[in-house]
């Protein structure tokens, strides 16, 4: 089972790299089949290449990722409240997610779930 803190690392290891636009390192936290839904009930992007196309889009963009208090941690799974701030389709937009993270034993994200909907989407 992994620790909290190297869970912790691996979040705040993701932000930074998305905010830095360092696909590479964003890319890096994740295992090679990972999984991501995002936001949940979308077809799922399965392993580095699509991935690394789904967040390429979102670093393009320049979407900004602030965490919005501590990581909860249990079971090997790591859970997060972080807002998106971006332009999107001609205004400043904000979108408050809560992310859901399962680590494989190796430490990498194997999945990732993405939790919200319109009514978490507005002006920046």
């Amino acid at each position: 089972m992994l620790d909290t803190d190297r869970m912790v690392a691996a979040v705040e290891a993701y932000v930074a790299s998305y905010n830095r636009g360092d696909l590479d390192g964003v890319c890096a936290v994740f295992a090679e089949d990972a999984m991501v839904e995002d936001p949940v009930g979308t077809p799922p992007r399965v392993g580095q290449a699509a991935l690394r196309e789904f967040f390429a889009v979102g670093i393009a963009a320049g979407a900004r990722l602030t965490l919005d208090g501590p990581v909860r941690c249990a079971a090997g799974h790591a859970a997060f409240a972080f807002h998106v701030d971006l332009h999107w389709d001609g205004a400043d937009t904000r979108i408050d997610v809560i992310d859901v993270f399962a680590f494989d034993a190796e430490g990498k994200v194997a999945g990732m779930k993405a939790y919200f909907g319109p009514a978490n989407m507005g002006a920046a």
